[in-house]
């Protein structure tokens, strides 16, 4: 498990390595109750320990904490949202 930061000026959630980004989930503001995630990179170096599913894990906590829907278009959050039952609470319908 690494530490996920969440950059709420920059509308995003990222992993660093030493200083250096090691992956990195960018979201757009719909509105205070919807989030709209729009992109997630995991660095080649980084690619396969599961990053990007503690990105998407993290945004999903911050959603249930401030009661605020999810609308993932990104390819990535889309198939981890399809996949992943537990997410359906904070799945934008």
């Amino acid at each position: 498990m690494h530490k996920v930061d969440h950059e709420t000026a920059n509308k995003r959630f990222l992993i660093r390595d030493n200083g250096d980004i090691a992956a990195v989930m960018t979201y757009v503001i719909s509105s205070p109750e919807l989030y709209i995630i729009d992109h997630t990179l995991v660095e080649n170096a980084y690619r396969g320990q599961g990053l990007g599913d503690e990105l998407i894990k993290a945004m999903v906590e911050y959603a249930r904490e401030k009661d605020i829907k999810i609308l993932p278009l990104c390819p990535f959050a889309k198939g981890r949202f399809e996949r992943i039952s537990e997410y359906a609470d904070v799945l934008h319908q």
